[in-house]
């Protein structure tokens, strides 16, 4: 893991398309703006776990359904 130091306004680039800039630190918590393409999409990590748990869920619901669809007597 790359661990960098920044002070309030300061940025950092990723690749030629991102950049991510400290806006603002009260106490703990630090408040950064990021600037990417719409392309890419940006969580916060507790949200993206959400989103992956419910795909996975949605998926295995799916698969259920396909399961049981192949079960169907074929018409003839």
């Amino acid at each position: 893991m790359l661990v960098l130091t920044r002070k309030l306004n300061e940025t950092i680039k990723i690749g030629d398309e991102i950049e991510v800039t400290v806006l603002a630190v009260n106490g703990d918590q630090v408040k950064l703006g990021i600037q990417a393409p719409k392309s890419v999409d940006i969580h916060r990590q507790e949200i993206y776990e959400e989103i992956r748990n419910e795909n996975k869920s949605a998926s295995q619901i799916t698969l259920h359904a396909i399961d049981m669809l192949k079960q169907l007597p074929k018409k003839k």
